[in-house]
């Protein structure tokens, strides 16, 4: 089993890194522009086996593809943050032509990868990458949701003071401000979190959700990488283990939730063939208006990038 990470930066090397901790694969490569340095975040992961005891090798590469071959999954973290003076405009420009780059090469040395897509703009990156690589829905998916939904459990277990590991929660729509919380589908132990928390403290928890990639900006002066990268591997090992999780995946919609033609996190089932199943939930009118407004900041963005061409 083989896995290529493009892109070795913080999200892109911690996703390796938590490949090999896991041994999710044989061989995970790590691929960047920058001459040795994905060589030496390899080097350093592999140094690491010895001291945390797995088998996973990984390797580095410079800009060679080649050394990808034959990958099953693929995950593309590549692409530049917005800077002062940058214009949204600007940013999907740059990031597109990067994500357009490296999905051509994926797909010329890897044509039956399964890709994951963590680039932002995140939905309108999935949405170039799937034009560019043709491949089916069920291939090619963003990660979005379970970074988004990690920050939310986060959140509660801090506010009731109990284990994040028994939250469980689901969060559909954009990446970002616009995403759709679902406080009726989150439960503590099986138990509903709204008989556990009063409203106006489940408000002020989503609405810090919603804003979570911007309060860690704030703080560090970059974007996030350690719970990003954690959660591009966490759908990596789903699929190569052929899980069957269900996880919040920004996928294109073909009529789900009524809605056609945009990219958007929804629950699926992930497993060896990608997306398994797309699961549609009965929202009531709250929520399908709030997906309605997240369907139309989405396809905003995605128009933008028609344009661009």
């Amino acid at each position: 089993m083989k896995i290529t990470v493009v892109g070795a930066g913080n999200v892109g090397a911690t996703c390796a890194d938590v490949l090999a901790y896991r041994e999710v694969a044989n061989e995970i490569v790590l691929l960047d522009i920058r001459e040795g340095f994905s060589e030496g975040k390899a080097l350093d992961i592999w140094q690491k086996a010895p001291i945390d005891l797995y088998d996973s090798r990984t390797v580095g590469s410079t800009n060679d593809y080649a050394k990808t071959a034959n990958s099953d999954v693929v995950v593309i973290t590549s692409g530049l943050p917005r800077k002062p003076g940058m214009s949204r405009d600007d940013l999907i420009t740059t990031n597109a032509g990067i994500v357009k780059s490296v999905t051509e090469n994926v797909i010329k040395h890897s044509p039956n990868a399964i890709i994951i897509v963590v680039s932002n703009p995140l939905d309108v990156m999935t949405y170039q990458a799937h034009i560019t690589s043709k491949l089916p829905r069920t291939k090619l998916m963003g990660m979005a949701g379970i970074l988004d939904t990690a920050r939310y459990r986060a959140f509660l277990a801090e506010a009731l003071n109990v284990s994040p590991k028994d939250i469980q929660a689901m969060l559909l729509g954009g990446h970002g401000d616009t995403m759709v919380p679902l406080p009726r589908y989150t439960t503590v132990a099986g138990i509903p979190v709204t008989e556990l928390i009063d409203k106006d403290k489940l408000h002020a928890i989503l609405e810090r959700t919603k804003v979570g990639g911007g309060e860690l900006v704030k703080l560090m002066g970059t974007s996030a990488w350690y719970a990003p990268g954690s959660a591009a591997a966490q759908m990596v090992e789903a699929i190569v283990k052929d899980q069957r999780r269900v996880f919040p995946v920004c996928v294109k919609l073909e009529g789900e939730y009524g809605i056609k033609d945009c990219y958007l996190g929804v629950p699926v089932i992930l497993g060896k063939n990608g997306v398994e199943k797309i699961i549609e939930l009965q929202l009531n009118s709250e929520e399908k208006a709030l997906m309605e407004a997240s369907r139309k900041a989405v396809r905003e963005v995605m128009d933008v990038l028609d344009k661009i061409g």
